[in-house]
């Protein structure tokens, strides 16, 4: 290359021609070899997971000469090691995102040391995404800075100087989703979770707050780092991570569905798209999904897949939180948040991990003006000494305040069981508060079964027969608990044939949409999401 000198005494074409050296060095990423190592592992490049996330040919790159340039003793360029972090913006299914992640190819992935930065947190793709309102894609494959740092710098710095204020601000702006691809520790692991939805790779990619070998260090654990952080405690166990993924391809494939169900910003309602399932479908199987005992559970994903455009769903956190199951899907085209009790797990009863599960979506759905629609089949909170030490009630009063705080609009459908502080929070008071329910529904403080031996405990305890005296009292009270009584009272809406409950959906999800789009406007501000 052409020695140093300025450039207004070089020829354009000696110009271009430095330019073109530069941009296929970062192409090169990290050479050859550090490429066939990324292969070897079964991994994709930084550069390949863009190209597969996006529309063909649609990748517009940033900041791509950023890098250390190699110069001889007369400053003429050798070759440059690009900075280990590629970002820009690529369409996807024709909409603007910005993306972003970490090189392992180069030094991996590990945080370069720059005036700026140019992604991680406080950094050009976040600043992109935050200003021109736009969804942001982080592709997690580093453990981001390193003690080796302090020797380059002479001195440590204090936590906090480059902090996640630009990540947590952007979460009630803009849709975030994070691929966990590699193994993430320290600032990477924490933007994968700074975000609105997130996915790794099953048995190919790990999270942790710090590796094995800190572990070690501190506690004196040999551990590996599958069993610190692999999906199976990371997404199954913990639900740090939203969804676990098969490959990278599915992982990528996960964020676009999910994407597509997002509006670009908190300013822009979420879109619609075409549908070819009739808006009146009756389904008269739905007539008689629910078995004849009313304590025997059924497939409430079957319920869903029922109801909703076929093939529209996307469920998030599958495998955490069984007890309930939280899904994106579509009715008639427009996008809506299904979350429906799960009778196949503690009989849908609320446990701790079920009711942040529970939290965590309806933030989502009401950051992004998302409707609702519950499907409630909840005996109550989960009781008994588990419960007690993992504050089940603790957990569940803050999907009850969580709940209180909707802004969108719900739809609520009760399939059989609605009781106690649980069956609270499938209701929204700030709105129509609209519910429906099937012939098949009860609900109160407590189911008569139990709720009686409570009320009337003195009243049996004196009885000659408490056992006979205890049905007796049942029975008495049963025919006050039809759903029929209670529509009378007008202390439900509206009692639905199982059959209609897909063209009664909606309709209303239609009505919601509509009050969504009148209600936002240049003067809305921004919503609220703890991840």
């Amino acid at each position: 290359m052409t020695p140093l000198r300025p450039a207004s005494h070089i020829p354009m074409d000696t110009l271009l021609s430095e330019l073109a050296f530069r941009r296929r060095e970062a192409e090169k990423m990290g050479g050859e070899a550090a490429v066939a190592r990324q292969h070897a592992a079964g991994r994709l490049t930084v550069r390949e997971r863009i190209r597969a996330l996006g529309d063909p040919d649609s990748f517009s790159e940033l900041a791509a000469l950023t890098g250390t340039g190699a110069y001889d003793a007369d400053q003429t360029l050798r070759g440059v090691t690009p900075a280990p972090y590629v970002c820009g913006t690529v369409r996807i299914a024709g909409r603007t995102t910005v993306v972003g992640g970490e090189d392992f190819t180069v030094r991996g992935g590990t945080t370069f040391s720059a005036p700026r930065r140019k992604g991680g947190q406080g950094g050009l793709t976040e600043d992109f995404a935050y200003h021109y309102r736009l969804p942001l894609v982080n592709l997690v494959d580093g453990a981001g800075g390193g003690v080796g740092s302090i020797e380059q710098r002479g001195h440590t710095v204090f936590p906090g100087v480059h902090g996640f204020e630009r990540s947590v601000a952007l979460l009630s702006r803009s849709p975030v989703a994070s691929a966990v691809l590699g193994t993430a520790a320290g600032g990477p692991a924490g933007r994968a979770i700074l975000s609105h939805f997130s996915v790794m790779v099953r048995g190919g990619s790990q999270i942790f707050a710090a590796g094995p070998p800190v572990v070690k260090r501190s506690l004196g654990h040999a551990v590996d780092k599958e069993d610190l952080g692999g999906a199976a405690v990371a997404v199954d166990e913990a639900g740090t991570i939203h969804n676990a993924a098969d490959s990278e391809a599915d992982a990528l494939h996960q964020i676009r569905r999910f994407l597509s169900f997002m509006p670009q910003n908190v300013w822009e309602p979420p879109p619609v798209e075409e549908c070819d399932d009739p808006i009146g479908r009756y389904e008269e199987s739905l007539r008689g999904i629910l078995p004849k005992s009313r304590n025997q559970p059924f497939d409430v994903r079957r319920v869903i897949s029922l109801i909703v455009d076929q093939g529209s769903e996307f469920e998030i956190q599958p495998t955490y939180g069984k007890s309930v199951v939280t899904m994106l899907a579509r009715f008639g085209g427009r996008p809506a948040g299904v979350i429906a009790n799960n009778p196949m797990v503690y009989a849908g009863a609320m446990d701790d991990r079920s009711a942040r599960k529970h939290v965590r979506f309806m933030q989502l759905c009401d950051t992004f003006h998302i409707p609702i629609v519950f499907l409630v089949d909840v005996p109550g909170f989960m009781v008994g000494i588990r419960a007690e030490k993992r504050a089940t009630l603790l957990e569940g009063m803050r999907v009850v305040h969580a709940a209180a705080q909707l802004t969108v609009p719900t739809a609520t459908v009760v399939l059989r069981k609605c009781y106690g502080m649980a069956g609270m929070a499938t209701c929204n008071k700030n709105g129509v508060d609209y519910k429906l329910a099937w012939p098949t529904g009860e609900w109160g403080s407590l189911p008569i079964e139990g709720g009686v031996a409570a009320a009337y405990r003195r009243e049996i305890a004196a009885a000659p027969d408490p056992t006979a005296k205890e049905a007796e009292i049942e029975a008495r009270m049963r025919p006050y608990a039809s759903p029929f009584r209670t529509a009378e009272a007008f202390a439900v809406e509206d009692i639905i044939d199982p059959a209609e409950t897909r063209p009664v959906l909606c309709g209303l999800i239609e009505l919601a949409a509509a009050r969504i789009h009148h209600d936002l406007g240049p003067r809305r501000g921004p919503g609220g999401f703890i991840p």
